[in-house]
């Protein structure tokens, strides 16, 4: 079926019938609390307890070894503390960051992430939910490949959460958790602006299964001539050959006799980063003078001489607001209430590839 990672850190296959495992009732006498103190706290209900209690129930299940049957659990009580995330390219920096976000808050809320692959693969996205449903996930936090499928809507129809990350989906309402895209591309032509750059190149990988990447792009466009501004757009896949974007930067680059505007190129995403960076380094030319910007922040952006400019989303915050959000879906108060949109903006690490001269 694909990539399927459990979080291997917060495992739910122990048994706790063994002869030899702590019961919860022992861990109940050591912590000086009631079994039903100690149920709470691994049944996701640990907000009904004090953080004193918290902290001793914690201390004395590490210290007996004792694990939840949450199989059991999830028999006798209808839950699975399982949490679907399906993601649409788990290799994307993005992705990677908001999975640890969206991880360590299910781990605070003793829940487990079951996360899936799609590759950006519409036909692998509705393997995966179909798989989540047979797992009984009690919510699904998925940055979606493509339109709207039938295992997805079977997913809402049964009454199963679900929060969209960073992409929208046409004639589908539901909560978004995502990129503010109209204020990062506006925060990006204000610092390149401000550097001298009047010529701009925008890089971006296809738009048509990622709302996100439209957004961004329209609203580039919008704001060229908002600007009075030169510009021009790519979109390409980035698993062609490297030649295609070579011979489209080269081209960009080449002098014009009508203008003698400083020229620079804006990354939709990270990987595009990656990609436009070594394109430019295969043709020896020197950041600054051409300028370089990418929306995502990169452990490597300080490494490339002379450091690459980059806007870098709060994506850990992203992927526990992803969580809290489903879990406040998973209140019968809060099911029925109107979608929500929270955006989040984007924040500058200017370095030497804006600086002209």
């Amino acid at each position: 079926m694909g990539t399927v990672s459990f979080n291997v850190g917060n495992c739910m296959c122990a048994d706790t019938t063994s002869t030899t495992q702590a019961t919860i009732l022992q861990v109940a006498q050591d912590a000086g609390v009631s079994k039903t103190s100690v149920s709470r706290y691994f049944s996701g209900e640990r907000y009904r307890l004090s953080p004193g209690m918290q902290q001793r129930i914690k201390a004395s299940a590490t210290r007996l070894g004792y694990r939840p049957n949450q199989m059991a659990r999830s028999l006798k009580g209808g839950r699975s503390r399982l949490i679907g995330m399906v993601v649409a390219d788990i290799r994307n920096p993005f992705s990677i960051d908001v999975m640890h976000g969206a991880e360590q808050a299910c781990r605070e809320q003793g829940l487990s992430l079951v996360v899936c692959n799609t590759d950006n693969d519409p036909n692998q996205e509705r393997d995966h939910l179909a798989l989540l449903a047979s797992y009984r996930v009690e919510g699904v936090i998925i940055n979606a490949a493509g339109q709207p499928s039938q295992e997805l809507s079977a997913l809402a129809n049964q009454g199963t959460p679900l929060i969209l990350l960073d992409r929208t989906l046409s004639d589908y309402d539901a909560d978004i958790v995502a990129l503010d895209n109209r204020q990062a591309i506006d925060a990006a032509l204000d610092h390149l602006q401000d550097q001298g750059y009047r010529d701009l190149l925008y890089v971006s990988e296809p738009t048509s299964q990622a709302s996100s990447r439209q957004a961004r792009l329209e609203r580039f466009q919008q704001q060229l001539k908002a600007r009075n501004l030169l510009g021009k757009w790519l979109c390409l896949p980035l698993g062609q050959e490297a030649h295609h974007l070579d011979e489209a930067i080269a081209a960009f680059l080449a002098p014009e006799a009508d203008t003698h505007a400083t020229k620079a190129l804006l990354c939709g995403n990270g990987n595009v980063t990656l990609a436009v960076t070594r394109s430019l380094v295969r043709q020896q030319v020197r950041l600054g003078d051409v300028g370089l910007m990418g929306i995502d922040e990169l452990p490597w952006a300080d490494l490339i001489d002379p450091g690459i400019t980059t806007l870098a989303q709060p994506t850990d915050i992203i992927g526990r607001t992803a969580i809290h959000s489903l879990l406040q879906r998973l209140q019968a108060r809060d099911r029925d209430s109107p979608p929500r949109q929270i955006l989040y903006q984007a924040r500058l690490h200017a370095r030497g590839s804006t600086r002209p001269g």
